[in-house]
């Protein structure tokens, strides 16, 4: 996946051009295999391929990244964002860890409607803890593609009921499917709203 966010999803180009123009601050991007306990289909993604997710970002990636590289160990200068799997990935980890994170970015995503049994206790954390996570998150950035977007219901769901909880977060929509120039223009805008002090 790390290979097509640069030849495909020009992560490397996008991010270049944005700190070149100081649009965006300059930045360390770490990118790893998500798909951890996802082999086996969408079946297999459930609540504990979430918290594998959660607890390798949290005990392997994070110390790793802070024993090899200059960087400042802190929420308010890590971002974490995924698109389609990797945004309920975010939603989970992010949301769950906003002590870890002030910036999420979830790109053509969206709890699923039809699969309660995943979504409701995401919502019934994201309602007890509202007033933590509104406080802590500087950005909770979500888009997606227009209606050809497969994750486009999905993600209207979803807001309504970050609406009716209390969750604060901005939406940006650009024309196109579950495809990569909706991604790249979701990396775009989300990599210039990061890190401004």
């Amino acid at each position: 996946m790390a290979d097509l966010l640069f030849k495909v999803g020009k992560a490397n180009l996008i991010l270049d051009n944005l700190i070149a123009q100081g649009k965006a601050k300059p930045m360390l991007v770490v990118m790893f295999d998500g798909n951890i306990g996802f082999r086996g289909g969408p079946g297999a993604f459930n609540a504990n391929a979430l918290r594998a997710f959660e607890d390798e970002l949290k005990n392997a990636v994070i110390p790793f990244v802070e024993r090899n590289y200059r960087v400042k160990a802190d929420a308010n200068h890590r971002a974490l964002a995924g698109l389609s799997m990797g945004g309920l990935q975010t939603l989970h980890a992010g949301v769950q860890n906003t002590d870890l994170f002030a910036h999420l970015g979830v790109f053509s995503s969206g709890w699923w409607a039809n699969n309660t049994e995943l979504s409701d206790p995401e919502y019934a954390y994201m309602k007890e803890n509202a007033d933590k996570i509104n406080t802590n998150l500087q950005t909770f950035w979500l888009s997606q593609g227009g209606k050809e977007d497969i994750a486009y219901e999905n993600n209207r769901i979803m807001m309504k009921k970050f609406d009716e909880i209390g969750i604060q977060y901005q939406y940006s929509e650009y024309a196109g499917g579950h495809t990569w120039p909706v991604w790249r223009h979701d990396l775009f805008g989300f990599a210039q709203l990061l890190f401004k002090e």
